[in-house]
């Protein structure tokens, strides 16, 4: 069972003034020019991906950034965003969903499609029930940021019967304090629910919350004003906004409170929950928390200055309820102000960051490359990049490039020679040009197939030093020159270089 944690902050006099808006970039997806909603500046996101197609609804929308978005081929497993980040920071990423209809008559319903934070499946798009209810969907993760940049993927799934999209994207630096109890080295957060209990408003949102998270309503008949007014905010290291403590959900009667919560049955995972609590009311407010009926936490003593109570990892599947019992030392039944709960994803990886600059100055020479070539080329496995296989554990490498009969144009980058766990490189039949690099590098190297095509210029004579080299098949190109002497006759080693117009046999 997970490591469970009480914390009670002394109090502090809280700061009334609006915090300054979070860092970060925030993406009005479809659109062409910036954008000021709310004060805050939103950017076109062309700058930001290569691929897809900006639309305008012609559909009313509740908030300005869902008028238009970025359409993508369905047919394309994969298409990615590329976002500037600071390096080791932790951010808050929000993917927001409006579909408008936008697929036309045929496609009534949002299509269903998954959506990726850098080698990570985040989590399935089903955007269907809040659509058929006139509203947009958004979801919220906690990422770390493990370079200069973070890719946002949209993937076709085999659920995925019509083009995929996007409305908006919001990437926003947290405070070092908020959820750090988890290894964001090796986890990352897909949030499940962030709830304001007893509340029935609008959701809480920035300038109450300083890092914009979203707090939505969940009130009940239960539900009173609390008076919690020295509740003290900066004692708790995930900075709720003050406003979640001004109303709860319990009663005075000393009597247990059962909460389905969060509403959704869970798939079996683990989860990071935190619960917040605070009272001012006269008298004792002492109760036990359990979850399913498993024990969480003992005589909880909601107090003026506020106190959460945490797992980092707790194991939950099917319905959830929260249940608080009065304690025997308490004279008023439990209450609760709001809690948080993330699934809990273990990180997929990244491919070496050698093989993935090698990769992009490979695509950059190619003319038409892939068009799901964008994002992490290995992970997850199943959105890895065409014609690329990868290699097991935990340093992910690019073992083979395979793009035979792909009517690729272009040259082969020299910087191929950097992706030195390549086994086999096959990129026949297509209309490549320009000379074949250096090789001498891919150590590894079991098989080059660069026939038909319109390669030029001499063999490279490195080839012949490259000991594991076992099938060389460069007929049907414009190479010139001589064969190398060191490819002719050797044994184990298969070399195929007819229709070219080589001058003589290899010099003795």
């Amino acid at each position: 069972m997970s490591f469970i944690l009480l914390l009670l902050f002394s109090f502090l006099t809280p700061s009334f003034s609006q915090p300054p808006p979070p860092k970060g970039i925030l993406i009005d997806c479809g659109s062409q020019s910036k954008t000021q909603i709310n004060n805050r500046t939103w950017l076109p996101d062309s700058n930001f991906i290569s691929t897809g197609t900006p639309k305008t609804l012609t559909t009313s929308v509740l908030l300005p950034s869902l008028q238009t978005l970025r359409s993508f081929p369905f047919q394309v497993k994969k298409h990615c965003y590329n976002i500037p980040v600071y390096r080791n920071a932790k951010y808050l990423v929000r993917s927001t969903y409006f579909y408008g209809g936008i697929n036309g008559p045929d496609h009534p319903s949002p299509p269903v499609f998954d959506q990726i934070v850098d080698g990570t499946l985040w989590s399935v798009v089903n955007t269907t029930v809040d659509y058929l209810n006139g509203n947009s969907s958004f979801y919220e993760g906690v990422f770390l940021a493990k370079g200069k940049f973070m890719s946002f993927c949209i993937g076709s799934n085999t659920y995925t019967d019509s083009d995929p999209f996007v409305s908006a994207l919001e990437f926003l630096i947290l405070g070092e304090s908020l959820y750090n109890t988890t290894d964001f080295n090796n986890f990352a957060f897909g949030l499940v629910a962030r709830n304001s209990f007893g509340y029935s408003g609008p959701s809480i949102r920035y300038p109450d919350d300083q890092f914009d998270r979203i707090w939505e309503p969940f009130g009940q008949s239960n539900s009173t004003k609390a008076n919690t007014d020295n509740v003290s905010i900066s004692g708790f290291w995930n900075l709720p906004p003050a406003k979640v403590f001004e109303t709860h959900l319990g009663s005075d009667q000393l009597e247990s409170l059962e909460l389905r919560w969060p509403t959704p049955s869970l798939p079996s995972s683990k989860y990071y929950i935190a619960l917040y609590f605070a009272d001012n009311t006269a008298g004792s407010r002492v109760f036990n928390i359990s979850v399913n009926g498993i024990h969480y936490y003992r005589d909880l003593n909601a107090i003026p200055s506020g106190v959460v109570v945490f797992a980092s990892q707790w194991p939950l599947s099917g319905p959830t309820t929260i249940t608080l019992t009065p304690s025997a030392s308490s004279s008023l039944g439990p209450l609760i102000n709001a809690g948080e709960i993330f699934n809990v994803l273990p990180l997929g990886g990244r491919t070496s960051t050698r093989d993935v600059i090698a990769l992009e100055r490979v695509k950059e020479s190619l003319r038409n490359p892939p068009l799901d070539w964008s994002g992490d080329p290995c992970v997850p496995r199943h959105y890895s990049w065409t014609g690329i296989t990868c290699s097991e554990g935990p340093r992910i490498r690019v073992v083979t490039l395979n793009l035979t009969s792909m009517e690729l144009s272009g040259s082969l980058s020299p910087f191929v020679a950097n992706l030195t766990a390549l086994t086999n490189i096959w990129l026949g039949n297509n209309s490549l040009s320009g000379q074949i690099p250096s090789l001498s590098s891919l150590t590894m190297l079991e098989t080059l197939h660069l026939e038909d095509n319109l390669f030029s210029g001499e063999i490279p004579s490195s080839l012949g030093n490259i000991s594991s080299l076992k099938e060389v098949f460069l007929q049907n190109n414009n190479l010139t020159g001589q064969i190398p002497a060191n490819l002719v006759g050797k044994p184990g080693l298969v070399v195929r270089t007819s229709g070219n117009n080589f001058l003589t046999p290899p010099a003795p």
